[in-house]
């Protein structure tokens, strides 16, 4: 979880999430929406991919980036029970 957790603190990793919570994208495609360097947003990419919030394809040339809905579920679970156990502890 601490992956996760290091993943999702960075704003540009949060937006590329949300990038492909709309479709899946290629690096090059990913980098259009922002004013770094492709090599950045690879870095990026890995860190997302090692925290395993992100899923990757070949398809001919081209590798394509998909959102992990497996693993956002699993960080929304442990959030609403992480506020089940905090509302139960004030009751």
């Amino acid at each position: 979880m601490n992956k996760t957790f290091k993943a999702l603190s960075d704003a540009t990793r949060r937006k590329i999430l949300r990038l492909l919570r709309e479709r899946d994208l290629t690096a090059g495609e990913i980098s259009e929406y922002f004013s770094i360097s492709k090599p950045s947003i690879s870095h990026h990419l890995n860190i997302l991919k090692n925290a395993e919030l992100v899923l990757w394809e070949k398809k001919g040339q081209n590798i394509y980036y998909s959102l992990n809905s497996t693993a956002v579920q699993e960080i929304m679970n442990w959030f609403f029970d992480f506020l089940e156990r905090r509302d139960e502890d004030e009751n």
